[in-house]
């Protein structure tokens, strides 16, 4: 059985799709607002986040700043008569502040002043030798710096230069004299702020998000709209037939003085171009066609006159000179191919003018099996076969709604155009099946093919094929190119669509036929 072979139009030109280039990174994909909205939330949220650091760190060397100012009330009390380290870590002072005493680099006195869980009271204990460690790297420079102490947690130290008594007690000595301020409180207060800035920043990016999406959303309406209406213009049928180009952006979108606005007035400049322009084409096809049909009304009886003429000769040719003879004869058949061509002309106009058929129903198993008988008869050096597939048809005959004689019309154009194209001994397949509310009729050959250059327009009026599949039999001038031209009308008059699809060694011409059609226009036999 043969393959159905979808076209979207009667010229068998497969619709274009676009090509989607790929986007560049997350905020190059998707629709501008998308877009936008991405961007602007980015923004907001790279500076909610670069704010809160720089809030962060500004109140972090605030509280550093107030913690080193205590400094000078600590080193105060070694100041006096009497005065010794112990002054350092007696009540009164910080809790966890911390001393440490070295001489010629050996730590000679050290305390801490802590609050035992047990007790509730600040008492003087001794700092543990990692500690001792750390503190050692201190310089007497006057300058702060922030460690860390393993078991006891980040503090504030400096150092100076005192006067301190030897180890056996004997004399005073230069000595370097670390204290330290726990930074519990000012961590405490730090990491407060962090929990309240987090929230505030998501809820400040939520509402960013929320409001620049309205925002983005309403600015790009009227983009929207103007796009709406170049949308509903690009879906319009444009290659043939009469077309008014009614859609225009609405003055509210054009106006120059917006970007939008700017884009609308030339998208209404540019359909009112277009616009003319398809008017001009339409009036120039319009007086074309109806030169055509009235070349061809004018032409029909002095060829019938010829014709009959010619006839007329053939009782005495046989007492004509050869040559005169033949000459009678060629005018004779001549004039009765032109006759053909000016009643495919006179067809073509009259579906052009309007689709006039004779609506009714049409049996197309019965149209099919004369067609092929008569194709038979008209081609006897070529293998003609039927097939019905009884698979995909039902019980009773596959009727169609329209013209009996005008769809016969065109699937003899099909079998001649496959008979008066290929060579002799090629098998031409006529198929039938029903796919849902649709009768799928195929004509199939294995001739040499169509050329793929002209593949798109071979059912454009007076479309020839080239040499692979020049006209067959008695080396005349060749076909009228009107033949698939009517195949088209036809099919297109009956709400079908044909397509083609060619290879060498297999040639497909597919019509899609409705079953049942409500609206065909019908007419008068003319």
């Amino acid at each position: 059985m043969t393959e159905n072979v979808p076209q979207p139009t009667a010229s068998g030109v497969p619709a274009p799709t676009a090509a989607r280039e790929p986007g560049h990174g997350a905020f190059g994909r998707g629709t501008l607002g998308r877009q936008l909205l991405l961007r602007v939330v980015a923004i907001v949220a790279a500076i909610a986040i670069l704010l809160s650091g720089a809030s962060l760190l500004a109140t972090q060397q605030l509280l550093l700043h107030n913690v080193d100012g205590q400094f000078g009330d600590v080193f105060g009390r070694l100041r006096g008569p009497g005065a010794t380290t112990d002054r350092l870590v007696q009540p009164g002072q910080p809790q966890g502040t911390l001393y440490a005493l070295y001489v010629d680099g050996d730590a000679v006195e050290s305390g801490m002043l802590e609050k035992p869980k047990s007790q509730a009271v600040l008492r003087r204990t001794s700092l543990n030798d990692p500690a001792i460690d750390v503190l050692s790297t201190m310089q007497p420079d006057d300058s702060y710096r922030t460690v860390h102490l393993d078991g006891l947690g980040s503090y504030r130290v400096t150092a100076r230069t005192v006067t301190a008594q030897d180890p056996t007690g004997t004399s005073a000595v230069q000595a370097t004299l670390v204290v330290g301020l726990s930074l519990s409180d000012v961590n405490s207060v730090l990491r407060k702020i962090i929990q309240v800035a987090i929230p505030l920043s998501l809820l400040a990016i939520l509402a960013a998000t929320v409001a620049v999406g309205m925002v983005v959303r309403r600015s790009l309406r009227p983009l929207n709209r103007v796009a709406t209406t170049a949308q509903q213009v690009s879906q319009l049928q444009l290659d043939r037939g009469e077309v008014a180009l009614a859609m225009r952006v609405p003055p509210a979108d054009s106006d120059p003085a917006s970007e939008v606005g700017r884009v609308g007035q030339a998208l209404n400049h540019m359909l009112d171009n277009v616009d003319g322009a398809l008017a001009a084409r339409q009036a120039s096809e319009t007086k074309l066609k109806r030169f055509i049909a009235d070349a061809s009304h004018e032409l029909r009886n002095p060829l019938a006159s010829i014709r009959g003429y010619a006839e007329l000769t053939r009782r005495g040719r046989d007492q004509l000179p050869t040559d005169t003879a033949f000459a009678l004869g060629r005018v004779e058949s001549e004039a009765t191919r032109m006759s053909r061509l000016v009643e495919d002309l006179l067809l073509l106009a009259r579906l052009d003018s309007g689709p006039g058929i004779e609506v009714g129903p049409v049996d197309l198993t019965e149209l099919l099996i004369n067609a092929v008988s008569d194709a038979r008869v008209a081609g006897r050096d070529h293998q003609w076969v039927l097939d019905l597939d009884g698979s995909t048809l039902p019980d009773r005959p596959v009727v169609a709604t329209g013209d009996r004689y005008r769809l016969h019309q065109a699937v003899l154009n099909l079998l001649a155009n496959a008979r008066t194209h290929t060579p002799a001994g090629t098998t031409v397949r006529v198929g039938l099946r029903v796919d849902g509310p649709t009768a799928v009729i195929t004509v199939a050959d294995d001739g040499p093919g169509i050329a793929p250059q002209i593949q798109g327009q071979v059912f454009e009026r007076f479309t020839r094929a080239d040499s692979s599949r020049a006209r067959a039999g008695d080396g005349s001038t060749g076909s009228t190119g009107l033949g698939l031209a009517i195949v088209a009308a036809v099919v297109e008059a009956h709400h079908g669509t044909v397509g083609v699809r060619s290879v060498p060694g297999d040639t497909r011409f597919v019509i899609n036929l409705p079953l049942e059609v409500r609206d065909l226009p019908s007419t008068g036999t003319d």
